[in-house]
């Protein structure tokens, strides 16, 4: 799969989803609460994207899409 395939819009909500995730991993984070509804918000974006409608392999892209934001991830924090 092509990565540019993937609207700006998915890869920073994924990208969000996986900070937001790391926060709320990480020893003793505050305001849990909220962290669990903003992890909640961004699961059901990512989910609902209409960009699922048009590839043909659901799972792979998400896939995919994961791997991107993570390694988008890790160039932005070097």
């Amino acid at each position: 799969m092509d990565v540019t395939d993937f609207p700006d819009d998915l890869v920073q909500t994924q990208a969000a989803w996986n900070a937001t995730y790391q926060v709320l991993a990480a020893p003793g984070p505050r305001d849990t609460t909220a962290l669990r509804r903003r992890l909640l918000l961004l699961s059901v974006r990512l989910w609902w994207h209409p960009y699922w409608e048009t590839v043909p392999s659901v799972p792979a892209a998400r896939s995919e899409l994961r791997h991107l934001a993570r390694a988008h991830g890790a160039v932005r924090a070097a």
